[in-house]
């Protein structure tokens, strides 16, 4: 066992001292030591019980055999986050959170893993680590919040953002808003809906690094508690095992997770986190190959922010393992790949089976033939740009109009909320990429503020920054390379022409290839926003948007 290293032999007499302070038995030490990561905090609802599940977990781990070792994580509450400086920490805390707990696994020789997260960059974050430290490990996550209800309708954090743009144009009352404000959110868990949170926990089902129910089982549920319990007590078969996450995530698992992502319509910020994590176990994923996938999937969930369907849904239809079994029939799911529970993905699924064909159609009758996401190429976006085209409106899907250019996400919502965007306007914000922003800004108030107007069908929103997995509309981010690289994103002047072709994956500027050649030897690149802390160094190391927004040295 790694963790000898720090608990046998005479010379590790100092060692057990220090344990023993901590009240650490002889008996406790001779057994496996697991690391369970807790990224508790009061600052993050979906974080806010997972007390209660680091205590199921660390009770799995006593009964199996094992000693927990609980540490703390760090994490950032996107909704509270948004909209101002705060946002720039989000996605950058990714990277923090994947370093501390390598640091902390790594410096105690930890025999296993369990990784107890909830919320968007959390998730991908302790992945990444898992996967870097390749010791074994598994997710369990604290689970979805349930949807609020106002006058019999289910409603969300994204009726408040977007409540706000009702407001705005007097669609509502302040009253009104208030009403929903209070109701919205009825308790702990990740934001309901196929939001990023939701999105990334359903999607560690699938690569096998959690247990059948991690993306789903509502956080109040007792299911989840006996979900963490046996999590606990799995990670003792998988030391016992030795099997380790680079045996699960294979290109066949990553595989999987994006054809479950395009069945499900998931949030476009998948398409950072999974090729992040894919690097730390030398798995390259192209942003072409994502559109291969897409195109060979059908869309067979209908979840917000684009449907009417809620996480909780999802779950009484069966769960992500009715969505597997589903797409299996077609031959779209690698059924042989490894997961945590110890046996294969096919395995898990077995016996799953869909409850509600309402909520997980069947192949035949699918909201789409092709997948919830597209990547997007173009004059505009040569090394790519996402879209979440499941939360489109058709009449979007191809649009053409002028530019109206913001350097930052602030002028762009006070234009928005000021009544100076029309129908068939295409808002660009840029400078806000990952090395830009620094930290490549969510935009989900300028995206709920169009839509809660009602524009989300009249008008399309740009950016080198990137989208909430609640944001609906013809909202195109990650637009590569980013305007701080001198991406053309850089070039767009105000009135000028763009043309979108999401069916056939196309992002232009309707530009003269002559006059934006003399307006890039025009253009200066802008001073660093952030000069000193973690951002300023963040923005250093930061690589562009379609690599994953990854800091490694060589990527």
């Amino acid at each position: 066992m790694r963790s000898e290293q720090v608990k046998k032999g005479v010379t590790k007499a100092p060692h057990r001292s220090l344990f023993k302070a901590m009240g650490y038995t002889d008996e406790e030490l001779s057994r496996p030591l697991i690391g369970v990561a807790n990224s508790f905090n009061e600052i993050i609802p979906g974080h806010l019980h997972l007390r209660t599940i680091t205590e199921a977990v660390k009770a799995g781990i006593r009964m199996a055999g094992g000693t927990p070792v609980e540490f703390g994580v760090i994490g950032v509450c996107d909704g509270i986050a948004m909209g101002h400086e705060g946002m720039r920490f989000s996605l950058a805390s990714r990277e923090l959170i994947a370093d501390s707990v390598e640091v902390m696994a790594s410096a105690h020789c930890f025999d296993g893993l369990v990784l107890v997260p909830n919320c968007d960059k959390i998730v991908p974050g302790m992945l990444m680590a898992a996967a870097r430290l390749n010791i074994p490990a598994l997710m369990v996550s604290g689970g979805p919040m349930l949807a609020g209800e106002l006058k019999g309708e289910k409603i969300d954090l994204n009726t408040v953002f977007e409540g706000v743009g009702a407001q705005a144009v007097g669609k509502i009352t302040e009253e009104e808003l208030t009403e929903i404000e209070e109701r919205a959110c009825p308790g702990c868990g990740s934001c309901s809906g196929m939001f990023t949170a939701n999105t990334m926990n359903c999607l560690t089902e699938v690569l096998g690094l959690g247990l059948p129910g991690n993306g789903t089982i509502p956080a109040v549920d007792a299911r989840r508690i006996r979900l963490a319990k046996l999590a606990g007590m799995k990670i003792i078969d998988l030391v016992k095992a030795n099997l380790r996450p680079a045996q699960i995530l294979t290109k066949e698992a990553f595989t999987n997770a994006f054809t479950v992502d395009m069945a499900v319509g998931g949030s476009t910020n998948t398409v950072l986190h999974l090729p992040a994590i894919a690097r730390e176990v030398g798995v390259e994923l192209d942003l072409n190959w994502i559109n291969e996938v897409s195109k060979r999937t059908p869309h067979l969930c209908s979840l917000r922010p684009g449907g009417v369907h809620h996480i909780q849904d999802l779950d009484a239809a069966g769960g992500i393992s009715a969505v597997l079994a589903t797409l299996a029939q077609k031959d779209l799911i690698n059924l042989e790949c490894r997961s945590v529970t110890g046996g294969t993905i096919g395995d898990n699924i077995e016996n799953a089976r869909v409850l509600k064909t309402d909520v997980i159609r069947p192949l035949d009758q699918p909201y789409d033939e092709e997948g919830g996401l597209a990547i997007l190429f173009g004059s505009l976006a040569p090394d790519g740009a996402v879209v979440k085209k499941a939360a489109v409106d058709p009449r979007m899907m191809v649009h053409e109009g002028p530019a109206r250019v913001f350097d930052g996400e602030e002028g762009a919502i006070e234009a928005i909320l000021g009544g100076k965007i029309k129908s068939g306007d295409v808002v660009v914000i840029r400078y806000e990429g990952p090395r830009g922003g620094p930290g490549m800004r969510e935009m989900l108030s300028p995206t709920s503020a169009i839509a809660g107007m009602g524009l989300d069908r009249e008008v399309a929103l740009l950016t080198d920054g990137r989208f909430s997995g609640a944001s609906r509309g013809a909202s195109i981010g990650h637009i590569s390379p980013e305007a701080a690289e001198g991406g053309p994103i850089a070039l767009v002047q105000e009135g000028d022409r763009i043309r979108i072709d999401i069916p056939r994956n196309r992002l232009d500027l309707l530009v003269d290839e002559t006059e934006l050649e003399d307006r890039r030897r025009r253009w200066q690149r802008p001073a660093p926003k952030v000069t000193k802390g973690y951002l300023a160094r963040y923005a250093k190391q930061v690589k562009s948007a379609n690599t994953g927004a990854v800091t490694d040295a060589d990527a």
